[in-house]
């Protein structure tokens, strides 16, 4: 599976923004999908994963309420609605995709395929 995200921008705080992750290939169904986030000189960090079957999620504690995560398995598409952004959300956003085993959903080195980023930032 390949992957390429797209949606990023400027926007002002407070404002919206929806991620898309676009994947090629037959195996997108059967895999887990997460978000990550990096800002220059720290390490990438997990933000929102879903299970294959979109049955559960899961997000890290600073995006909870605002962020929502979800997919089209029928156009091999994952999003991430971004609501109520802040400065501090700014990043290059990147998804990444996981194989159908021993998921853990913020562990960033259990996913085996990552798309090119996209930049978001927010602007006070």
């Amino acid at each position: 599976v390949q992957l390429q995200a797209s949606g990023g921008g400027l926007v002002q705080a407070g404002g919206s923004l929806r991620l898309s992750c676009a994947a090629s290939g037959r195996t997108f169904a059967t895999m887990h999908m997460g978000w990550f986030r990096q800002i220059p000189g720290k390490e990438r960090e997990f933000v929102a994963a879903i299970r294959w079957s979109g049955e559960s999620t899961d997000y890290v504690d600073s995006v909870k309420g605002r962020f929502t995560i979800s997919r089209d398995n029928t156009k091999n598409t994952v999003y991430l609605q971004m609501n109520s952004l802040k400065p501090e959300d700014t990043a290059v956003y990147y998804c990444a995709a996981h194989p159908p085993t021993n998921w853990g959903s913020g562990v960033r080195g259990g996913y085996t395929v990552w798309g090119p980023g996209t930049q978001v930032t927010v602007s006070s």
